[in-house]
C-alpha cells in the first residue's frame, strides 16, 4: 500500500510510529516527503497537503483539538469564539498566539499515545471550564440531543472542575439547538420553569411555560424551509384557536435582541396567558 493511501485512510495525519508498525520503512517515508506526497509535522508527525488544518495545528504543538474546537469537529450547536483551541501537556512550551486557546487540564477520559482530538467527555469538561456558563451549556445539550453522551455515562463521571459540575447538572438534551437552551436557562435564572418538547396538538413545541404559553425558537437549522415555515405557522393556527399563546422568535433576536424577548415573555405572564384558564378582561 502506498503512503498517500495509508495516511488519507487515517484522516490525511498519523504518527510516524504507526506508519513504522504498519511497514513503511524509513527510507520509504523519506522517499515520500522528498516527492512532496506528504509533509513531516513536528518531526513525529506525517500529514498530507489535505490534511485538516486543526488537526495539524494540534500536531504541530505536541497536542490535541479540544473544547470548542472538537465541538465544532463534531457539529455540535455551539457559540464560537473566534479560537483554535488546543490541550497540551503541563511541561509542553506553547508560543503565544492571539488565536490559540491552550489547555493545560486533564480530562477524565484517558486518551489514546496518538489521538489528536480530545474524546468528547474531555472536550465537554473544557468547555465547561473555558466558556461562560450558558454557551459552554448548549453545547452539553446538543452533545446529549445527538447522544453522543448519555445522562448516565456523565453522571458517572468524576468531575474536579465545579463549572463542569454545575453545566452537568442543568444540561438535559431536550433541546434540539441551542436557540432552545438559551431561553430556558435565562429564564430558569429567573425563576420560570420551560417544560421542553412538549406535544401540543401533534406536534412537539420547544417550550411551554405553565399551561398556555407556548415559546417556539426558530434557527438556522430547523424551520428554514417555505414549506416548514407554513407548517410552523399553521400549527401555531391551530394553537392558537386552542386557546394558547404561541411566541416566536428566531436566532437573531434570542441571541442579540434577549432584553426584548424576556419583556414579552413577562409581559404575558403578567396579563396570566400563561394560566390554564387566562383572566377574563373587562
Amino acid at each position: 500500500m502506498e503512503l498517500g493511501i495509508w495516511l488519507a485512510q487515517h484522516g490525511g495525519i498519523a504518527h510516524a510510529q504507526q506508519a513504522a508498525r504498519t511497514g513503511f520503512t524509513r527510507y520509504a517515508i523519506r522517499q515520500r516527503i522528498a516527492g512532496g506526497e506528504c509533509a513531516r509535522i513536528r518531526r513525529d508527525w506525517l500529514a498530507l497537503p489535505t490534511a485538516p488544518s486543526d488537526l495539524c495545528a494540534a500536531a504541530a504543538l505536541g497536542g490535541r483539538v479540544a473544547c470548542l474546537s472538537a465541538a465544532r469537529r463534531l457539529e455540535l450547536w455551539h457559540l464560537s469564539d473566534g479560537m483554535n483551541h488546543v490541550s497540551v501537556p503541563r511541561n509542553a512550551t506553547v508560543p503565544a498566539s492571539d488565536t490559540l486557546r491552550v489547555h493545560w487540564s486533564v480530562g477524565p477520559i484517558p486518551v489514546a499515545r496518538f489521538a489528536l482530538v480530545e474524546p468528547i467527555e474531555n472536550a465537554l469538561v473544557h468547555i465547561a471550564e473555558c466558556q461562560p456558563f450558558e454557551n459552554a451549556l448548549v453545547v452539553w445539550d446538543s452533545a446529549l440531543n445527538k447522544k453522543l453522551v448519555t445522562e448516565a455515562s456523565l453522571a458517572r463521571l468524576h468531575l474536579r472542575s465545579a463549572a463542569a459540575c454545575a453545566v452537568r447538572a442543568a444540561s438535559s438534551g431536550l433541546a434540539d439547538s441551542g436557540l432552545e437552551t438559551l431561553p430556558v436557562s435565562r429564564l430558569a435564572a429567573m425563576g420560570i420553569r420551560v417544560n421542553q418538547q412538549v406535544m401540543l396538538e401533534g406536534h412537539r413545541v420547544d417550550g411551554l411555560i405553565g399551561h398556555r404559553l407556548v415559546l417556539q425558537s426558530d434557527g438556522f437549522s430547523f424551520h428554514s424551509t417555505a414549506e416548514q415555515r407554513r407548517a410552523d405557522i399553521s400549527h401555531d393556527r391551530r394553537l392558537a384557536l386552542l386557546g394558547y399563546t404561541v411566541l416566536r422568535y428566531d436566532y437573531r433576536q434570542i441571541l442579540f435582541d434577549w432584553p426584548r424577548v424576556e419583556a414579552e415573555i413577562l409581559q404575558a405572564m403578567a396579563q396570566g396567558l400563561h394560566l390554564a384558564t387566562a383572566p377574563t378582561r373587562r
